[in-house]
């Protein structure tokens, strides 16, 4: 069993919860690594359907203790291309049925610390408002992020409004100093990457 498992099936047991149920597997979802779970708020936790004050200082108090565990972080996922981006999200968003916009926050070295959901339904392009992005990158002190969503119809070709909210993304991390790598459309086992195009 490694170390995540191990931190998994602890908050099972402090929630007396199943390592398999709603609230195990959500949290571990909206708090992907361990990176993440270590620097999770109460009211964030209070988010998830099922954890009150209580269950959150429970959960807080279970974190506490990993940390003198002294439990080593895992090592990142490393992006090297935008085939590496596709390989980590395609199996969880080829089958999607509304827009999914995620987020890959990056470090110096291009390793994933962390992926987020920023925000599913609607139009890619009318929704994301790049203070939602580089809220959860400043919270995450990451270098730069890629911005990653998917078009249910299985055609990842971008729209003009896709690239028109690439270039204003880019901007705006541009004068934050959060760099925007790529963007990267999933439409079924296809993607399409906006920098490979030269559009960034």
């Amino acid at each position: 069993m490694n170390h995540y498992d191990t931190i998994k099936n602890l908050f099972a047991q402090t929630l007396s919860e199943r390592p398999g149920s709603y609230i195990v597997e959500e949290l571990f979802s909206r708090f992907p690594s361990i990176a993440d779970l270590m620097s999770v708020t109460e009211q964030e936790l209070m988010q998830i359907k099922g954890i009150g004050k209580v269950r959150a200082k429970q959960i807080l108090a279970a974190l506490e203790l990993a940390k003198k565990l002294n439990v080593p972080e895992q090592t990142p996922y490393i992006i090297r291309s935008p085939r590496d981006v596709a390989q980590l999200l395609i199996p969880e968003m080829r089958y999607l049925q509304v827009e999914h916009v995620v987020a890959l926050f990056l470090n110096t070295k291009n390793g994933v610390i962390a992926q987020e959901t920023i925000y599913i339904g609607g139009l890619f392009s009318s929704i994301l408002h790049p203070r939602e992005l580089f809220k959860a990158g400043i919270k995450r002190s990451c270098a730069s992020i890629i911005v990653v969503h998917n078009h249910p119809s299985g055609n990842p070709t971008p729209s003009p409004e896709d690239i028109q909210i690439t270039k204003r993304l880019v901007e705006s991390g541009n004068i934050i100093g959060i760099d925007v790598l790529d963007h990267v459309i999933i439409g079924g086992d296809q993607f399409y990457s906006l920098k490979e195009h030269g559009l960034i």
